[in-house]
């Protein structure tokens, strides 16, 4: 949110370095085989922290369309409260290959959001062509959308994939 290419840069600095040592993390963790069930479940919501609080930037800064993120939202909170009232009954739901891509395809796109913000802000005081913004734009639009439709059928996978664990824990 602070003006200049300096604070652009640092946030994308920033970001990337969060995303790569939740990356980091993980692959330790399985390579090592030191994974357990708390970490199942505190990693995603660390990772959705990270994502919404900087979505949620983006359209204080009008950047993204508010109704977008707040598909990703509804889905994080949905998906994370089933996870702990499943957990709740000593069972865990862990994360799978959609939501990784899921994840993946969210961080890519604040990768990207970023960069835009920095190329923006390095333009200098004239701005980018129109073109030229138009194109950032409209890349940022696409990767919002692939983001989104990512996010929702991951969410509606999560709910078949776990279908009878949620029968079983509401006790039907």
């Amino acid at each position: 949110l602070v003006p200049g290419v300096i604070a652009k840069l640092a946030a994308l600095a920033t970001f990337g370095l969060a995303s790569f040592t939740d990356w980091l993390d993980g692959w330790l963790a399985r390579r090592s085989r030191q994974t357990s069930a708390l970490g199942a479940l505190l990693d995603p919501i660390a990772d959705k922290v990270l994502v919404l609080v900087t979505f949620l930037a983006f359209v204080q800064l009008r950047l993204v369309p508010a109704w977008m993120v707040l598909v990703i939202l509804l889905r994080e909170l949905i998906i994370t409260g089933v996870r702990l009232f499943v957990a709740s009954r000593q069972m865990v739901l862990a994360a799978a290959r959609e939501g990784k891509h899921k994840m993946v395809s969210q961080l890519t796109t604040i990768l990207l959001i970023l960069v835009v913000l920095v190329v923006r802000e390095a333009s200098g005081p004239g701005g980018l062509d129109a073109n030229v913004d138009a194109v950032l734009n409209g890349a940022v639009i696409a990767a919002m959308w692939i983001t989104v439709i990512l996010t929702v059928v991951s969410g509606a996978q999560f709910f078949w994939r776990h279908q009878a664990v949620l029968r079983d824990a509401l006790g039907r």
